[in-house]
């Protein structure tokens, strides 16, 4: 079996070294014995959506995520159909805000995104720096990570990923962040996000490897380090 990644823009969206995900996944299908090609794909490339067996896209300044949208929108069609036949896509940071209606700049500006969801982004003169532990919707433990961002996401009312647990956000009432639909996840969490939610890797990677052969049978990965700190972070983050 061989597993095809594209790391989407992973010179424009790659702010907080979010690369790590990929790392994670990549070494998660190694250890079940799987092939895996990474592709690195950006602006000046064109995008084939059928070939693709897990797509990720990472954090950008506003500029990048705008230079990113121009060039994804010409895809909208392919993207809604890999979405749809459950291809697996990966979003973390602000570029889940490339998949609402639109996105909305300081001098309230539209600029018109994919609209595959009914979501919509605004960005906000204070920055959202936090620590977040968030109930997830496809797994039994909690989500842990970091947010640093300029933005907020509204009329998150389906497909919700998590609920903050450990915090209010301010600029916005709405408890329910990212987005789960399908095989599309949406989240504004940092981290490398894969890396610290080792739960979460697996459900993630299991369900990528039972797509692409439903007999396949896994092996059991040691991920005892890695919960170990999973659970001093989540410790450390609700005690802040």
């Amino acid at each position: 079996m061989k597993v095809i990644i594209v790391h989407l823009y992973y010179d424009l969206l790659n702010l907080y070294g979010e690369n790590g995900n990929i790392k994670a996944l990549v070494k998660y299908l190694e250890n079940q014995d799987i092939d895996v090609e990474i592709k690195k794909i950006t602006v000046f490339e064109e995008l084939d959506f059928s070939k693709y067996d897990f797509v990720y896209l990472g954090s950008g300044t506003e500029e990048n995520q705008l230079i990113a949208l121009s060039h994804l929108i010409k895809y909208k069609k392919q993207v809604k159909e890999f979405i749809e036949n459950n291809g697996f896509l990966l979003a973390t940071g602000n570029s889940l805000e490339l998949f609402g209606k639109y996105i909305v700049n300081l001098d309230k500006k539209k600029n018109k995104a994919l609209g595959l969801f009914s979501y919509y982004s605004e960005l906000v003169s204070n920055r959202i720096i936090c620590e977040s532990i968030m109930q997830d919707s496809t797994v039994d433990s909690s989500l842990i990570g970091f947010q640093n961002r300029g933005s907020i996401t509204k009329n998150i009312s389906e497909y919700w990923l998590s609920t903050i647990k450990n915090f209010k956000p301010e600029n916005n009432t709405d408890l329910n962040e990212g987005i789960h639909y399908k095989n599309f996840y949406g989240t504004y969490l940092l981290g490398p996000l894969l890396v610290r939610n080792p739960e979460f890797l697996e459900v993630i990677g299991n369900k990528l490897i039972k797509s692409k052969q439903g007999s396949f049978e896994l092996k059991k990965v040691d991920f005892s380090l890695e919960k170990k700190a999973y659970e001093i972070n989540k410790k450390r983050y609700q005690n802040k």
